[in-house]
């Protein structure tokens, strides 16, 4: 294992696990003694619970979403993701800026436009773990969690979503994650994708 930063990302549409397994991977670099911070997108911030309270309560305009993430993205990026790779901690994130390509791409935003501003400020990840899952079994878990679909979950909006998402995995960092396997089938599966990036890393 490298002592030096580590920046992974967990992305896929709602449904397919991604917070479970953040919490999974951020418990198995803890036990190799790594020191772990975990974070989410959007925050808990100013601008991100703007965000969080508009997906039950009526979503902002498509520009004006497109911006709030970008000021909490940005806070998030400054405040807390540089340092701590910096100081050489493994960041561990549940949703970065592909979410805004897909989600705010749904809504008619040119998701390469998107992912251009954001990289204008945001670093990319050393790992991007895309969770896949057919967008009915998505649904489906929404629903068993006792979940409503809000505006963000919609069938026709995660189909395009999860497009977005396929879409990047020809990135060299990108990895796809097939989810439709148990969480610990799921869990075995990042885990070994982690181990083989790493080793490629410290060759």
């Amino acid at each position: 294992m490298t002592s030096s930063g580590l920046f992974i990302v967990i992305e896929g549409i709602d449904g397919t696990g991604k917070s479970t397994q953040v919490k999974r991977l951020s418990d198995w670099f803890t036990n190799q003694g790594r020191e772990v911070v975990i974070s989410r997108e959007p925050t808990d911030g100013p601008w991100g619970r703007i965000l969080r309270e508009s997906a039950a309560t009526g979503r902002l305009s498509a520009d004006d979403e497109l911006q709030h993430f970008l000021h909490d993205r940005r806070q998030h990026v400054d405040e807390l993701i540089k340092p701590a790779i910096a100081a050489g901690k493994v960041v561990i994130l549940d949703r970065y800026y592909f979410s805004s390509m897909a989600y705010q791409g749904v809504r008619g935003l040119d998701p390469s436009e998107i992912r251009r501003k954001n990289e204008e400020f945001a670093p990319v990840p050393d790992l991007l773990l895309i969770m896949d899952l057919d967008v009915e079994k998505a649904m489906q878990r929404i629903g068993e969690r006792g979940d409503i679909a809000n505006e963000f979950e919609k069938r026709e909006n995660l189909q395009h979503c999860r497009e977005v998402f396929l879409s990047l995995k020809d990135e060299t960092y990108a990895r796809v994650i097939n989810s439709s396997g148990s969480l610990d089938e799921v869990t075995d599966q990042v885990r070994h994708v982690v181990s083989l990036a790493l080793e490629q890393t410290t060759k």
